[in-house]
């Protein structure tokens, strides 16, 4: 039986002009996952990671920590919905940065908000696909890899919506379930799936044994 390791990009750039970015936790977070698995020996088949810079550069950080690679499949079925379009959907007017706990706890939930609309099909966020598009396209991955990859390791890197779908589809999770685990995943967290080619089955959710040390535990972000 194959595992199919799902990763979370590094801590990226929230707040900023383009948070499409990782930051220097960020790649050092991702460098650090790399380590961890050189340490256990551990090897990939096949690569599969999204389009964004976040995605491409943790995927560079983790190679650089492992001392290896393996054969890549770009997907952009594995990109991240935009935050912002779905954030103008509900609320047109321009919100305030993001800078204090107050401003971050009411970001994100109007953002939860947004998601449950979109998700319900209330609303139709300028620029995106609606949610059986953006959904389609990460059942389209798994399927793919669990037809092709049984019984191999596969790393999967993404970002917390296309992880949180995933995980929601394999346990047939509530729309509510599903905004719920997305909002509680840490960047460079681990969530693995057992593979074979009847199903996939959720092994673990949002580790970070990686990070479980007295040097690297002030690591731990989320945003």
């Amino acid at each position: 039986m194959g595992t199919l390791y799902l990763v979370r990009h590094g801590q990226a750039s929230f707040g900023a002009d383009d948070y499409d970015q990782l930051s220097e936790r960020g790649q050092a977070q991702a460098v650090r996952l790399g380590e961890y698995w050189r340490e256990r020996g551990l090897k990939f088949d096949t690569v599969y990671a999204g389009t964004l810079k976040r995605h491409q550069q943790t995927l560079a950080g983790i190679e650089q920590g492992m001392g290896s690679s393996a054969s890549l499949q770009s997907r952009p079925g594995l990109n991240e919905y935009d935050s912002e379009a779905l954030l103008r959907a509900i609320h047109p007017a321009p919100l305030p940065r993001p800078d204090t706990p107050e401003l971050y706890r009411h970001h994100f939930r109007l953002l939860c908000d947004a998601l449950a609309q979109w998700m319900g099909g209330t609303i139709s966020p300028e620029g995106m696909p609606d949610w059986e598009s953006f959904s389609g396209g990460v059942h389209q991955v798994l399927e793919e890899i669990r037809h092709a990859h049984s019984g191999r390791n596969v790393l999967l890197v993404s970002s917390g919506g296309p992880i949180s779908t995933a995980v929601g589809q394999v346990l047939g999770t509530s729309p509510e379930v599903t905004i719920a685990l997305n909002m509680r995943l840490r960047n460079i967290a681990v969530s693995e799936f057992s593979i074979n080619p009847k199903r996939l089955m959720l092994q673990t959710f949002n580790t970070l044994n990686h990070l479980d040390t007295d040097k690297h535990r002030s690591w731990i972000t989320s945003a």
